[in-house]
Order: C-alpha cells, then structure tokens, then sequence
C-alpha cells in the first residue's frame, strides 16, 4: 500500500527538520563549551579531549564495521550458487530470507551506523586510557612478582585490556552476523543428522573462531599479570595459591588455545567437524581443570590449614604497596605514655590548649546566618570552614570562615530578570577566632557586614568582596552581569539603614560575553530561556556566566582529577578565593589494597551532606598532586602541581602541557592559607586504622586493629566523627595547624590512639603521627568520655537548658597534652524549634575531661582551673587569677524553679491578646533575680536567650527586645 504524493514528500521534510534541530542543538553545547573554555584560557583541554575523543570514536567505529561488516558481506559473498537446494530443499530460514532480502542494502547500512555509533562511542568513552597510555611516565620502581616498572600496571595494562575486550567483541559479532547469514543465504542447514554446511561457510566460520581461540590464548598469557590485583587471597594482590597454582595455570592454558586455535585453522583445508570439536572441547576441560579445579584444589587443601604461614610473604608485599600507593609509609608511630592523673600537671596558661578552637564549623553556621545574613536572599553554607589567620599580635590563629552568597531572589520577586540580571552575586566574607566568644556567647567578628569591616578585613587588605561564584545551589545557574557600565543595575549590597540599595556593575575578565545575536541564540538553546535572546537589557558589555561552582569549574577545566568534597574560601592577595584540593587517583596499583573512595572518606559530614560525596569507584593509590584556586570575582581558575614527583601528574601534564603551574608560582599569601586537604587524610585515616602494622604475623591476627569511633555528639553509631582543623602541640613539637583524629579498638570503646598531620605549607607540612596509647592501661575514647560530660554534669548542663532552649554539643576535641590527653567540648544553648523564634546556637559553657576529672566553665579558663586548678576556678576576664570555687547548695533546686515559674509567666503574659507588657516586665525581674540565686547556689549564670524574636542590628548582633 503506496503513501499519497504528498505526505511521501513530506516525510524526508520532517525527517530533515528533525535532523537539523538535533544538530543545531548538539552544536549550541559543545560551542558553548569552547566559549566557556575559551573564556578562562583552557581551550587546550578542550580540544585535546574533544579530539581525542573523535579520533577514538573514529577508530572504533571503522573497525567494528570494518570486522563485523567485513566478516557479513564476506558471508554473503560465500553464499552457494544454488542456495538452499544443496541440502535438499527449503526450510524456514528461507521465509525470513525473502521477507529480507529486498531490504538488505537498508538494513546493513542501518544496522552497522548503529553498531558503529555503540561501539564508537564506547571507545571514546576510554579516552583517558588511551592519553595514560600513549603518555605514561616511569615509577622507577618495579612489582615484586614480574619485576616489571609499575607504570606497565598503571598505563599499558589498562589499555591492553581495553584493546583486548574490543577484539573480543568485534569477533563475536563477526561470527553472529557470519552465521545468520550463513544460515539464511544457505551456507548451513540445522538438518538430521548433524549440520550441514559448505566448504566456504565452514571455513569462514572455523577462521573466525580460531581467531577467537587465538584472542583467548592472548588474554590467558595477559591475565597472568592482572594477578597482581587479585582478591583472592588474604588481601588484595598475588597470594600463594595465585603465584604457585593460576600463574602457572595461565601459562599452561595460553599455550593449550595457541593449539586449539591453530586446530581451528585447520579446519578451513580438512572437511569435517572433528578437529573444531577437539579443540572446542580440550580448551572447556582444560579451562576446567587447570583453570578452576587445581587452583581451588591448593587454596584449599594447602593455604587454608596453614594460611598465616603460606600467605606471610604476600601480605607483606601488600603491606608495603598499600603504605606506599596511599602515602603513609612515613607514618610516625609514637607510644603515648598518656598519664591520666591531674594533680602531676603544672598548668602555666599552655596556649597550645588556652587558645584551641571552641566554636564548631557545623553549629555556628547557624550563628553565622542569623547575625551576619542581613537580607533572606543570602545565606551561609551548611557547614563553615576552618583556616588560619594573623591576630592583632601576628600570631596565626584559628578562625572560622564563611562567605556570604546570594542564595535567591525574595520570594515574590522571583522572576527572569531579577534571578539573570538583577540579583548576580553574594558579597562579603565573615570570620571569628575560633578560640573566643562575646559576652553573649556569639562569634567575635573580626570581618563581617557589608561593605565588610573588622581587622581581619583591614589586615588582608580585602579590595574584593564580591562572590559571582560560590558553593551555593544558586551558583551553578547562569547570570548575565556587566550589561550597563553607565547606569548599574546588579544589586551590590543593601545600603546601611534599609534605605536603599548600592548598586554595580560586573567588570571582572570572567564570563563568556553574549552580545553578538549567534552568542545569545546558541545560549538561548543551551538553557531553554528566549528572554537570551529578546532581552533588551543585554548588550555587547554583557557577559554569561556559567558554571560558577568552583568544584565544578576545577572538574571541568581538568576532567583528570578526583577533587576534595570540600573547597574553602580564603583572602589571597585581597581578593576571595576558593582552594579546591585536587587528587590523582587510580585502582592499578600492584598489591595495593582496593577499597571504595566513598567508604573510606564517609562521617558526618557526608552523612549530612555538608560537603560533596566521593564516588563509590574503588581506588588503590592517591596523591594530592594539585592544589587549584578559583577567584570569587571573575572565576579565574588556576592549578599547581603541589606534587610535582608524582608519576601520575606527570603523565597528565603530558598530556596537557602548560595547563598545570609549578609550585613555585604560588604567592605566599596563597600558600599561607594552603592546608591538609581533608579527604585526602579520610582515606589515609581508614587505611592506617589497619596498616599501621607492618608486620605479617601481626597484621593476620588483626588483633590490633582499629575503627574510627562513631561521632559522640550525634548518638549514632553509624555515623563516624569527622577529622579536626586545630592547632595542637605533638609530643617535642611546637604547636601547629593540624587536622587530626582519634581511633577506637576494633572492638571496644576506649581510645587506641590520636593522629595528626601538619596542616601549614612548608618542611613539616603532611608530617603524620599516630600517638599509640597503651595497652594494657584503658584510655577513655571519645564515646566514654561524652557519656561522663552527659551523665555526670546532667544537673548543671539543665541549668541552660531552661523553657524551651535545648542544648547541642559541639565538636569533642581531642589533644595531646601534659603527657597525657585532655578532650574540650564547647556546648551550646538554642532556643527549640517552634518557640517563635529564629534557633540559632549561642556558646554558653565549655567542658573539659582530662584523666577522671571532668571540668565546666563558662569559658576554657574556668573549666580547665576545675580540671588543673584543685578548688580554683580562673576569672573569665583574666584566666590566670583565681577566686573561690563555689560549692552548690540545696538552694539550687529552689533557685530553678523560680526561674522556670518566672519564664513560663514570661511567655504567658507575651502570649496574651493583646500582650501584658506589664506582667511580661515583672515576670523579667523576677527571672533575673532567680537566675541570681542560681548562680549564688553553685550554677554559672546563663545567658537567656532573647525573647521575643531578636532584631538584627546594623552590625549583624542580635539586639534583644525587653530581654534581660
């Protein structure tokens, strides 16, 4: 049945149309990445990947037709001359045969651009194979089974498989299609007795089977040198049974196919199926027997009785890559004598504890986005970051940072113009020393507002404070900035007073600029938006600015790289800049233990989603060969080579010239503010959790293991305690920036050792020591010690806790300290969830554990005179003057239910329609009186939380409204 003319005509139309928008569509994103690659300088990595990846595509392509389209036409060609009839008569092959026929041109074409676009595809998917491969770089060190220099496992032995497995299909499709063809074009019948076939599709068919043969002889002498990941053993690598039993039964079985497939061959010039069927069935046994049944014969009859004894040497081959593949084979392992009696130590105001960080980065968040957020269209991230700056006196100190983003336009002004135009970017970057509070338990800003003040702001000379790209969700849209110089439209900042507005104009070198009429229609397609291309409020001044998380940004301009979960703002050279840790990783190493990134850097805080997930892949080898900056301001993104030995590194840089700076480049100020990246020391905390012991023996029993102990402050045993930036003081050292963290026993709660690395650039930096505690003396863990600081100070701790506050503990710190360990936790009061208020956490008191003694003070000073001062208590003014340590009295229940009644009266006469001011004033005076008492009877006096609803003052502090 023939289609009417014109739809006839129509079809090729539509077909076409379809077609051409496809194109244009496919053409908008990858020019769209040339622009952005263009934009900030990177366009080698551009086309050296996008090219690449043609020319694999290519390759795949042409030789998948070529094999499998090759190996079909010459089945055809092979057809018998009569068809069917030389086997006596049709049979079904022969309906499909004729309903096909008359479209085999269409369906070959059709059939291999499809077969050609998979495998294509596939083969440009390996490009980073391939680069690895054709660039690769000595170790100059060799595995200790064949002796061969590790690059050959690290870059050939991938590419080799991938070569290998591209082969193996193609002939398999070869001899499918082969074979269908055959069959319907007559080369074979599946006839009683037997098949019966011609000459030539015998021997076509034999051809391509002893090619796979060959191809399996190949891949049996290639796999004796995957054993070197193997898993079979007691860990990862070539064990006994690996070396003594598959290596050898590899080599058998290579050379058993080389006679198989040459068995095959002969099959084209001998008629018959008894040669293909020996073959055939000697490669199946003899895969078997020697393959299967020996080895597991030796596993279980010779290693499993006697493992610790066979497996010895192969555990220590992978004690020692695994230490070296993971960079901790420097490891310093101290035994601690850790002397819990605080009565032997002297304490003279140690600044390595005096000054340690109270405010936790996960809690004050909240802190921060209450008293520094200013407008709702800014926020703060889930979880601030840790870094160092200069006090007053040039000390580096421990601060806590943030910047402000823009997280959305207001609610009822969400519209294009004011998400693409209008609000653009955050602004400002706000930090407190993390070793002090004000009198109201809040942040002490030393940079904060908008413009920014303080005298951090002054010390670095902040000349740029706005933040065009940021971690926020909000960054990873696009927004177009610059447009007018003459008359700003893009909001800067709210002006002081709410009065108004300051404006600007985006003039950063950053951004893709989208005047020209191609620019905003390819953009328009990209993003689906046509105000691109009708607004009039985009001119040739206007840029685009895309991708604009800075982890993105780094992924993007160096696919190459795994990058560290969470980037961190600092002021570099006056300007905001995020450092983002970047790591060569891979899963090649020989006997290197393989276990799944995402695993070993798991706790909190990914639990939480504060920071970015790793992936799941597995990996046996990381370096953090790059440290990378993005500039807040114009995106300007840049990458060192802070491990410029590594071999990994090298190779890529060989593959992408130029695009990777020396370390030398880096300017101090940058440096200053370089730390230990943290999944860097996640992965190397879980691995020295077990491969701190270095002997075999020892390591077999495992009875020295440790875990890393679940998050004290969380209650949840699933949930393991993140690494912590401070300052602390290792035994004969001076005190530095370290991230650090303790272990657990395998199975116990007490505290097996505590771990910190240097975290500050320069000869110490990535210096790391495990104190090992005793073990035949118990040492409080993290978990014991937070259920004492619950348990024995529940009465005081309830104290704060009054009406509808609720405490949150903050992060349990622990250092070394006085030749033994002291933990500090801050905690917090909060007003709950529902009260009517804004909740936000404010610092209230500080406790401190060190041996059996357990100290709380509204300030470190007072609870570690509890602790050292023996019925001292420091003055919170001056922590080296005591006074009185008052005991309680049985006052002190009376004392807390008048101020409970108070505050219950408090918010009953607020309640009230319309309030009672009145009795709300008297309920005030009766509440502090009580709180006096409270604290006359034993109890330190808290500090109420604001009631009602605190109101930002200009500065950002929270003012209370008829509070006392």
């Amino acid at each position: 049945m023939r289609l009417p003319r014109r739809p006839r005509l129509l079809l090729p139309v539509a077909i076409a149309l379809v077609a051409i928008v496809a194109l244009f569509f496919l053409f908008s994103g990858i020019y769209t990445d040339y622009l952005w690659f263009d934009a900030i300088k990177y366009t080698s990595v551009f086309s050296g990947v996008l090219l690449t990846q043609i020319v694999l595509f290519l390759v795949g392509a042409l030789l998948m037709v070529g094999i499998a389209g090759g190996n079909m036409l010459l089945a055809f060609r092979m057809r018998p001359m009569f068809g069917p009839a030389m086997f006596g008569g049709g049979s079904g092959a022969d309906r499909y045969r004729m309903a096909l026929d008359p479209h085999r041109k269409l369906i070959f074409i059709v059939g291999m651009g499809m077969l050609a676009l998979f495998s294509g595809s596939s083969f440009a998917g390996q490009w980073q194979t391939w680069l690895e491969f054709v660039n690769g770089v000595d170790f100059g060190k060799k595995d200790q089974l064949f002796g061969m220099d590790i690059s050959f496992f690290m870059f050939d032995y991938p590419f080799i498989r991938m070569i290998l497995n591209f082969l193996f299909t193609a002939i398999i499709i070869s001899i499918i299609l082969a074979a269908i063809t055959h069959y319907l074009y007559g080369g074979f019948r599946l006839q009683s007795p037997g098949v019966h076939a011609s000459r030539a599709a015998r021997a076509h068919l034999s051809v391509l089977l002893g090619v796979f043969v060959l191809l399996k002889a190949v891949a049996y002498w290639i796999d004796r040198f995957g054993l070197v990941f193997s898993d079979r053993g007691f860990v990862d690598g070539a064990s006994y049974t690996d070396v003594n039993a598959v290596l050898p039964a590899k080599t058998i079985l290579a050379i058993i196919a080389l006679i198989c497939a040459v068995l095959f061959f002969a099959g084209v010039i001998r008629p018959g199926g008894m040669l293909p069927g020996v073959s055939f069935g000697l490669l199946v046994l003899s895969a078997i027997l020697i393959g299967g049944v020996y080895p597991a014969l030796v596993d279980q009859f010779q290693v499993k009785p006697n493992q610790q004894l066979k497996e010895k040497e192969y555990i220590a081959r992978n004690i020692e890559a695994t230490r070296d593949a993971y960079d901790i084979k420097d490891t310093q392992v101290i035994d601690y004598k850790a002397e819990a009696d605080p009565t032997k130590v002297k304490t003279d105001g140690d600044a390595s504890v005096s000054g340690v960080r109270l405010l936790d980065p996960a809690l004050v968040a909240g802190t921060y986005e209450q008293t520094q957020r200013i407008r709702g269209f800014y926020g703060f991230a889930d979880q601030l970051d840790v870094d160092r700056y200069p006090d007053a006196t040039g000390k580096p100190v421990d601060h806590v940072v943030g910047v402000r983003e823009l997280i959305a336009p207001p609610t009822d002004q969400d519209n294009w113009i004011n998400r693409a135009l209008i609000y653009t970017h955050g602004y400002g970057f706000v930090a407190a020393p993390g070793n002090e509070v004000n009198s109201s338990g809040l942040p002490d800003y030393d940079a904060k507002d908008m413009p920014v003040t303080g005298s951090l702001a002054n010390s670095t000379k902040l000349s740029e404070a706005r933040v065009y790209y940021g971690e926020n969700p909000a960054s990873s849209e696009y927004v177009i900035a610059g447009g007018n110089p003459k008359n700003p439209q893009e909001l800067d900042y709210p002006e002081t007073g709410g009065t108004g507005q300051k404006n600007t104009t985006y003039t950063g070198k950053g951004g893709v600029p989208v005047g020209s009429f191609i620019n905003r229609l390819v953009f328009s397609a990209k993003y689906g938006e046509k105000n691109i291309l009708l607004s009039g409020d985009i001119n040739d001044n206007s840029k685009i600015l895309y991708v604009r998380n800075p982890r993105d940004r780094v992924e993007k301009v160096a696919p190459f790289l795994t990058l560290d979960g969470n980037p961190y703002p600092a002021i570099v050279n006056g300007r905001i800049t995020w450092i983002v840790d970047g790591y060569t990783t891979s899963n090649e190493y020989p006997y290197s233990q393989s276990e799944s990134l995402a695993d070993m850097t798991r706790d909190r805080n990914t639990d939480r989603r504060v920071v970015a997930q790793q992936p799941t892949d597995k990996i046996n080898y990381i370096r953090n060969s790059v440290k990378a900056t993005v500039d807040a301001y114009d995106g300007t993104v840049t990458l060192y080579a802070w491990e410029p030995g590594d071999p990994v590194l090298k190779t890529w840089s060989n593959a992408f010239p130029g695009i990777i700076r020396p370390s030398s480049e880096m300017s101090p100020d940058l440096k200053a503010h370089v730390r230990y990246p943290e999944d860097l020391f996640k992965v190397q905390r879980f691995t020295l959790s077990r491969y701190h012991i270095t002997d075999s023996s020892a390591f077999y029993s495992g009875q020295d293991f440790w875990n890393v102990p679940s998050d004290p402050s969380q209650g949840d045993k699933d949930t393991k305690q993140p690494p912590y930036y401070l300052t602390t003081t290792m035994p004969n050292s001076n005190p530095a920036f370290s991230l650090t963290t303790t272990f657990v026993p395998k199975q116990g709660p007490n505290l097996a050792a505590f771990m910190a690395v240097d975290s500050v650039a320069g000869p110490d930096y990535g210096k790391m020591r495990i104190l090992r505690m005793p073990s035949n003396t118990p040492v409080p863990g993290p978990g014991q010690v937070q259920n004492s600081f619950q348990s024995t100070l529940a009465g005081q701790l309830n104290t704060m806790g009054i009406g509808a506050s609720q405490l949150r503990y903050g992060n349990l710190l622990t250092l070394p300290y006085a030749n033994g360990l002291i933990y500090i936790e801050p905690v917090y009061a909060q007003t709950a969830v529902g009260s009517g208020q804004e909740p936000y956490p404010i610092l209230q008191r500080v406790l401190v554990s060190f041996g059996n003694k357990i100290g709380l003070g509204r300030n470190l000073g007072e609870a570690l005179a509890q602790v050292f001062g023996e019925g001292q208590q420091t003055n919170p003014t001056n922590p080296n003057q005591t006074q009185p340590n008052q005991q309680p009295t049985t006052a002190l229940q009376t004392a807390i239910n008048d101020a409970q009644k108070a505050y219950d009266d408090a918010q009953k006469a607020l309640s009230a329609s319309p309030p009672d001011w009145q009795a709300y004033g008297e309920a005030q005076k009766r509440l502090d009186a009580a709180l006096k008492a409270l604290e006359s009877a034993g109890a330190t006096k808290p500090t109420p939380t604001p009631t009602p609803t605190p109101s930002s003052s200009p500065s950002g502090s929270p003012t209370p409204a008829g509070g006392s």
